[in-house]
């Protein structure tokens, strides 16, 4: 007997969610039509399915374990399993399943999502300044885009709209399938059309009928204040074109580049300021750079090495308020002294300073 739960990739006593869930994902792993699809596999987990989808057949496996298959009598299908309450009228030679509830994710049925473009993906380089107050960038990306000659129709301007001949006008196309299960309808989207249900009498010639062409577009992005280093900004359907399908979206990875003399902590702005020995006993004054000029700022008498000075609203803008620049003192300790220097340091400690 088999092990339905492992078949799904489940432990023992699931939820009906979460035996839903592995279904789909296993069965548009596996589903024949597909490039990752497995024909054998794909049947273990419908008949898994079968079974811990419907709540009377759970508990019944999960009470009898291998007992499952071989009780009652005249078993049918896998092992003695009565498939029965699948079957079309009641006594049909196949059932169809459900399909619109377990490929919705990758367009069959009623249930279907609308199709995307994929996504497309760029990095651009700031400098430091740039990721603080933000910036505007202009790129040039070569993707498939909407054909602005049709307008995404595939249509010549003018021209007649007929009912596809493959699907006779209903956008998809049903397909009938055999397995040791019985027989599956499957439905997908008719590609002449699309999935429209209608072929233009003449095509457009810049897009060959498809409403899609690969082109250059120029685009600009908004890089927002205070952004960081290996963040991304999503832009919408900005992503490639597809044929009656939303486009995917823009994915702009950001890269920053550092500063030589400043840094960035959450909100703040940081940097390093060595002072004299005779300025940090002393005062002074002194020139930093931040990011929007130099700035003066005063040290007081007696200040300690490591002490910190704020200079408010030069940090990190934010929507409503700004962090502040943090200088970070440095008492710089002379390595030689003069015969003058020396004496006076000297008298400096016989003072006990």
């Amino acid at each position: 007997m088999k092990d339905y739960y492992t078949i799904l990739g489940l432990e023992k006593g699931a939820s009906k969610d979460e035996v839903k869930k592995a279904f789909r994902k296993k069965a548009s792993e596996y589903h024949p039509d597909k490039k990752t699809g497995n024909e054998e596999k794909y049947k273990e987990v419908t008949e898994a399915y079968a079974v811990l989808g419907d709540e009377k057949k759970k508990a019944e496996y999960d009470t009898y374990g291998q007992s499952f298959a071989g009780g009652g009598g005249g078993g049918q299908g896998f092992g003695g399993f009565d498939f029965s309450g699948f079957q079309q009228g009641g006594g049909g030679q196949g059932f169809e399943f459900d399909l619109n509830d377990v490929f919705q994710n990758f367009g069959f049925g009623g249930g279907q999502q609308t199709q995307r473009g994929r996504d497309v993906s760029v990095d651009i380089n700031l400098n430091f300044k740039e990721s603080i107050f933000g910036v505007t960038r202009k790129l040039l990306i070569t993707k498939n885009n909407t054909c602005e000659t049709c307008d995404g129709t595939g249509a010549k301007k003018g021209t007649q709209m007929d009912n596809c001949t493959t699907c006779g006008g209903q956008g998809k196309v049903r397909e009938n399938r055999n397995s040791i299960m019985g027989s599956f309808t499957t439905v997908r989207e008719c590609s002449p059309c699309h999935g429209t249900g209608k072929v233009p009498k003449e095509r457009c010639g810049a897009c060959a009928g498809v409403g899609v062409a690969r082109t250059e577009e120029e685009t600009s992005i908004k890089v927002p204040a205070g952004i960081q280093n290996g963040e991304v900004i999503r832009m919408t359907g900005r992503g490639e074109a597809i044929p009656s399908g939303q486009p995917g979206d823009l994915y702009i990875k950001v890269h920053v580049e550092g500063h030589q003399t400043i840094r960035r902590d959450g909100s703040n702005l940081a940097t390093n300021l060595p002072i004299k020995l005779t300025d940090a006993l002393l005062g002074g004054t002194y020139t930093v750079e931040t990011l929007d000029g130099n700035t003066d700022i005063k040290i007081p008498a007696g200040i300690a090495h490591g002490e910190l000075i704020r200079i408010k609203g030069k940090g990190v803008p934010s929507e409503y308020s700004r962090g502040d620049f943090m200088v970070k003192i440095s008492i710089e300790t002379p390595k030689k002294l003069s015969r003058k220097a020396r004496k006076l340091v000297e008298e400096l400690r016989e003072e006990g300073i």
